[in-house]
């Protein structure tokens, strides 16, 4: 391949502050996290049967300083490496070339997956919620899945403003919604309220429990730096990348917070109900008052429709990231050249979108053919899929910050403000490696293996160093000197 090849380049900077808040937010999914999350953090349906029990809130705080800290880091490195690689450039300026392009591998694949998880879930979700609120079934599962599919690749397809966009759209109105709803729980749930949800006491197990509780919290703020996948595509990226992903924390960390508090408060304090309503807590909460929740008749399709909204935002955001981080390695020749091919006309990375939609066609096709496989009974087929891609997006994600923050130490570590950085890095080391350590404990089959076939993509990638011809990184013609 001649060096003096010219390096392809993504759309016009168009991008503004709000669009890159967007794609950060709307990535995390925290109606979404709201609605199916938060008995996880509890440790009531986790798989390895542990969690902050009623202090969960206890445990999101935790889970928020290490996803600040993180971001921290990722807003440091933008503020240097303004180019749509993110974490795969960064880990590679910290830790070097083959480390970087593995972690890059795991990085993106992980996005790939949850977004094909996230999609047969949403169209599980719709035909379900269809079904059971107007008693009709006028399209399959698949075919929901389908059309969801299609209105994301357009969305994506058509460029990062439009995607970024109908983030900014979907996720605004799930986040007012939810809220608003989680404000009123509170305050209905009246004067009884205590502040034991923050006692350390309400844990079944005391700090052991509410710091297992924060491992697996971690995960909800999965995406929150993926901001920086557009840094091309707005024309102040060293200012407003760092800017987008610290608000994008930020929102998570007071947003999951009021979730948490609202949900564990909703049910009295009390373990076992929250337990008894563990498939989708907000919903229960958003029942009539005879059924024991805070809502009324259209309150949970209310609820319903605006996280399948949120659903929405969050596909948008992981094809915008996995496209975008294929297209960076592919253009580095860090994976096959064919996926660093633009679209004439809006510019944005077709070939790694065919490969990402091509890749959730294929999860859809085998969920329909091979319905035995990841089963986890009595879950539905699409669920039990969507949790394993779940489980193996958000552990590719969380390896990811691990070395980044690892790399952080050795970029940043001369740097003239170091002290900040440093001191990020290293709680983000500490926090991330737990949420590793809590993916493999006592973790039962078929999610066991998630975390195992992450690692071996990890490997791959790293095998495959030595295998294609890559040229020097375009993040150093975006970019000044290391930091």
């Amino acid at each position: 391949m001649p060096r003096s090849e010219p390096y392809e380049r993504l759309g016009a900077r168009r991008l503004r502050l709000p669009d890159l808040i967007a794609q950060s937010v709307g990535f995390m999914g925290p109606a979404f996290s709201a609605a199916f999350m938060v008995p996880l953090i509890a440790g009531v349906i986790s798989a390895s049967g542990q969690g902050g029990g009623v202090a969960a809130p206890l445990s999101v705080i935790i889970a928020a300083v290490g996803a600040l800290a993180v971001g921290r880091v990722v807003a440091a490195y933008a503020a240097a490496v303004p180019a749509a690689g993110s974490l795969y450039d960064y880990v590679s300026r910290g830790l070097g070339a083959r480390i970087g392009t593995a972690a890059g591998w795991l990085y993106y694949s992980g996005a790939t997956v949850l977004l094909a998880g996230l999609l047969l879930l949403a169209g599980g979700y719709l035909q379900g919620t269809v079904q059971a609120d107007f008693g009709v079934r006028p399209l399959p599962a698949w075919a929901w899945t389908l059309l969801l599919m299609a209105a994301v690749a357009a969305a994506a397809y058509l460029g990062a403003r439009i995607s970024a966009r109908t983030q900014l759209a979907l996720a605004l109105v799930s986040l007012l919604v939810v809220g608003a709803f989680l404000v009123v729980v509170i305050v209905r749930r009246g004067p009884v309220s205590t502040l034991r949800p923050f006692s350390p006491a309400a844990a079944g197990s005391g700090w052991a429990g509410i710091f297992f509780g924060a491992l697996y919290g971690i995960v909800l703020f999965a995406g929150f730096e993926t901001a920086a996948n557009l840094a091309e595509e707005t024309p102040r990226p060293r200012r407003h990348v760092p800017a987008a992903v610290m608000t994008a924390a930020g929102i998570g960390a007071g947003f999951f917070l009021l979730a948490t508090y609202a949900e564990v408060t909703g049910f009295h304090d009390r373990l076992s109900a929250l337990t008894a309503a563990a498939g989708a807590p907000l919903f229960a909460l958003g029942a009539p008052a005879r059924s024991g929740g805070y809502g009324g008749p259209w309150t949970d399709r209310l609820l319903e429709l605006v996280v399948l909204l949120d659903m929405i935002a969050m596909a948008v955001g992981c094809a915008a990231a996995a496209s975008r981080g294929w297209f960076a390695m592919a253009r580095d020749r860090r994976v096959p050249a064919a996926l660093a091919i633009v679209s004439r006309r809006h510019r944005t990375p077709v070939a790694a979108l065919a490969l990402v939609f091509a890749f959730c066609g294929a999860a859809l096709l085998v969920s329909q053919l091979w319905t035995g496989l990841l089963a986890m009974p009595p879950a539905a087929h699409y669920l039990a899929l969507f949790a394993w891609g779940a489980t193996f997006g958000g552990f590719a994600l969380v390896v990811a910050y691990l070395l980044t923050c690892l790399g952080a130490l050795r970029s940043f570590g001369a740097a003239p403000r170091r002290v900040p950085v440093v001191i990020a890095a290293l709680a983000g080391l500490a926090i991330t490696a737990g949420a590793v350590y809590a993916s493999f404990d006592e973790v039962t089959k078929p999610l066991i293996y998630a975390p195992c076939v992450a690692l071996a993509v990890l490997a791959i990638g790293f095998a495959s160093t030595f295998v294609l011809a890559a040229r020097p990184p375009a993040s150093a013609r975006l970019a000044g000197p290391a930091p």
